[in-house]
């Protein structure tokens, strides 16, 4: 079918009724049995798909229930001769249909567990429907950027783009990091305009109108408008234009080699305008935490700790308190508001807590990001002139957002305050279990939590509200530190103050740097924390070291990946870092989310350290980059490639089957997972087809049980969209946890 008589509306097949699904039965090859099947275990739905040239490799065979407490989805990809097993399958009546590049969906079989199918292949009548089901970054390539004579910008007057602007790396980076960080760019509902009413002239009006809609409108407008709006509208309708008149991507290829042995489980959990942001299975020092228990996730748009059994196959969610139930949310209706085209006026982002980013610690308790309290300004205890040594040292005034912590044995959440703003949050491997901060532009922030809840003197931390801030203070204040990034930029050996601020460079003094700390992590070699501070080109990322005394013994190194450095070719420049982390040997592995890059830095490559040269770009022989696997931005004269990453993470611990400490990328924006074979520079790309749409933030691994081989093990990602409804299904559709794992081939059960 048609959406608009250009492209196939690919959201059709998840908004069928279940009842229409039966009937679909009659248009589909009825389950047979099949003597080229193995003998099976319960618990696998085994069989073929055959097409008009033979069988079928490398597509995807989706079997999905509503049978459960939550909806219910596995997906598998055929082998070679187009045979498939979709393990580890619960009694249930499952729809089993075939997804694949080149392909049209097929039909839906109805199948229960022990059942051996032959799956009738479909095909596409014309190439726009073939490329619906493409990843988003395959149709985001075909916008094309400014060529890179066009910048600097000159404005309104000139050329349309703004003057702040000054090179095609910092337009591709806004394109990206402006205009992606809620969702996808490039799936069917963001490269089309039919959704929308037709009271616009032009391509143009419906593009500048559009990103005004709903509560996110002004955030959308305002990246639009920095980069030059006039430019930027032009440049986004002309890429609708040219997709309305039959433009499609190239051919994706097909799952190869270990992509070919990816099996995906999906639950759906919270509601139809959840915007997830992140989960967490286990403990990312030691994956056994937690082992087969409830994965969890936090949701933004309402305050919702989202709770998925993977045993049950049930979900359900708890609100995260904040100290006043008075509490405006922090998503604020701004004055103008343009009705959204889906919700009209209703308000779907409501959370006055603001949770963020959840961590698990070794008791398999559950920390996060939230906001606790109604104002910015932060207790006495924070600010100058108190006897706090870290408040001497460096005072601080306010906070957006704190702490808290749930407990799973009592469902309880313990409220924290904190001097310094939070976003995302790792442990370190101390004896304290210190759990260290982003989100501050001016400090790196962390909690000893084994003193602040399991100290043995002091009032218990408590979130109920007639005993908060005051019982709280005393244990938080002495559980907590923070330190200013500050650079010993006169190679003395020690950070002194006074130092360089702002834009002041005495080469005399030690230099501040500040900027939006992003990612954080923590070294296993020398507890060491790294941060990346994106924004900008070619943005940055820092290691601080506390020292025997800090605050007075703290001291940062910064770093640059290569960027407009002459020692590099500029085929090998990357910019943006975002998400960051660590191997177990002390090698960072950031995503280069601008340039599309998953990039290393091994600092012990560094002849420079410290010293007047030590601002950024002194020590390019530590970087290695690795172009993503997807393609290019349409004139792009960097290295950018269309991909998007939001994050990263090594999996120290093999928790997928890959090897230890081999590096994921999430392809926000490539509906996959991609995995980096260091050595050899190949990627596993573990997409996830269905709903297309898996806009992925982070990621993490559990092991469930050591001795099941590939089915104790996997990785957790989630689809974080603030925009469910965006995914294919459209309106109504719910957020998903996907637990990836590696079978040792295609027919492993």
């Amino acid at each position: 079918m048609l959406h608009d008589m250009r492209l196939p509306n690919v959201y059709e097949h998840l908004m069928r009724p279940a009842g229409l699904l039966a009937a679909s039965l009659a248009l589909a090859i009825a389950s047979t049995a099949c003597s080229a099947g193995p003998e099976m275990d319960d618990g696998v739905i085994s069989g073929i798909v055959q097409g008009d040239n033979g069988p079928e490799a490398g597509v995807w065979i989706i079997a999905e229930t509503d049978d459960f407490g939550t909806g219910f989805a596995k997906i598998v990809v055929s082998d070679d001769d187009g045979r498939f097993v979709l393990p580890q399958l619960a009694e249930a009546s499952y729809d089993v249909w075939v997804r694949g590049y080149g392909l049209a969906d097929s039909e839906p079989v109805t199948a229960a567990v022990g059942d051996d199918l032959v799956l009738a292949a479909a095909y596409p009548e014309t190439p726009q429907e073939q490329a619906a089901v493409y990843p988003a970054n395959y149709w985001y390539s075909l916008l094309e950027v400014p060529p890179a004579s066009a910048f600097p910008g000159t404005g309104p007057e000139g050329n349309g783009i703004s003057p702040g602007v000054r090179s095609q790396a910092q337009w591709i980076d806004r394109l990206k990091q402006g205009c992606q960080l809620c969702h996808q760019l490039g799936n069917q509902i963001t490269r089309e305009i039919t959704h929308l009413d037709q009271r616009f002239s032009s391509t143009a009006e419906a593009w500048d109108r559009r990103v005004n809609f709903g509560q996110r409108g002004p955030q959308m407008s305002g990246a639009l408008s920095g980069m030059g709006r006039e430019r930027a509208v032009q440049q986004f309708a002309d890429w609708t234009d040219r997709i309305i008149a039959g433009e499609v991507p190239p051919l994706p290829p097909r799952p190869q080699g270990e992509e070919r042995n990816v099996v995906l489980t999906l639950w759906d959990w919270g509601t139809g305008t959840s915007y997830v942001h992140d989960e967490v299975a286990s403990d990312k020092r030691d994956p056994s935490v937690n082992a087969g228990g409830d994965v969890y996730a936090v949701s933004m748009s309402d305050d919702r700790l989202l709770i998925v059994d993977p045993n049950t196959h049930e979900s359900r969610d708890l609100r995260v308190p904040v100290w006043d139930p008075e509490t405006p949310s922090y998503f604020p209706t701004a004055p103008g508001f343009e009705p959204s085209v889906f919700w009209g006026e209703e308000i779907v982002l409501d959370g006055p807590a603001n949770i963020h980013n959840p961590m698990m610690d070794q008791d398999g308790r559950v920390w996060l990001t939230s906001r606790i309290r109604v104002s910015r300004d932060n207790p006495d205890w924070c600010r100058e002139g108190s006897t706090n040594s870290y408040a001497e040292y460096f005072p601080l005034t306010n906070s957006g957002r704190q702490a808290s912590v749930f407990h799973p044995d009592t469902e309880e959440f313990t409220l924290i305050d904190t001097c310094f703003g939070t976003h995302h949050l790792q442990f370190g491997e101390d004896a304290e279990n210190t759990l260290y901060f982003s989100g501050d532009s001016r400090v790196v922030g962390w909690i000893r939590t084994t003193p602040l809840l399991d100290g043995p003197t002091g009032p218990p931390v408590d979130q109920v509200r007639d005993q908060a801030p005051a019982r709280l203070a005393p244990r938080a204040e002495m559980a907590q530190g923070w330190c200013p990034t500050v650079v010993d930029t006169n190679g003395d050996g020690r950070i002194t103050r006074p130092w360089n601020t702002g834009n002041a460079r005495d080469p005399n003094l030690d230099t501040q740097f500040t900027g939006f700390a992003y990612g954080v992590v923590v070294s296993p070699v020398d507890n060491s924390v790294w941060v990346a501070r994106t924004g900008g080109v070619p943005g940055r990322i820092y290691r601080l070291v506390l020292g025997d005394n800090p605050p007075a013994t703290c001291s940062a190194e910064v770093y640059e990946p290569p960027f407009g450095n002459p020692d590099v070719p500029e085929e090998d420049w990357g910019f943006s870092p975002r998400g960051i982390d660590i191997t177990r040997d002390g090698i960072i592995w950031t995503a280069l989310s601008g340039s599309g890059h998953l990039a290393s830095f091994d600092r012990s490559k560094c002849t420079v350290l410290i010293g007047p040269e030590a601002t950024g770009q002194h020590c390019v022989e530590g970087w290695t980059l690795y172009p993503a696997p997807g393609p290019r931005m349409k004139n792009a004269e960097t290295s950018a490639s269309a991909d998007f990453h939001y994050y990263n993470w090594v999996d120290q611990f093999n928790t997928l089957g890959l090897g230890e400490n081999v590096p994921i990328a999430n392809g926000t924006t490539s509906d996959a997972l991609l995995a980096l074979n260091a050595e050899s520079g190949e990627w596993v790309r573990m997409r996830v087809p269905y709903p297309l749409g898996f806009y992925s933030r982070g990621l993490d691994g559990r092991i469930d049980d050591p001795d099941t081989g590939w089915k104790g093990r996997g990785v957790w990602a989630d689809f974080g969209t603030n925009i469910p409804w965006h995914l294919e299904g459209g309106a109504g559709t719910t957020s998903k946890i996907v637990k990836f794992q590696i079978r040792p081939d295609p027919l492993a059960f």
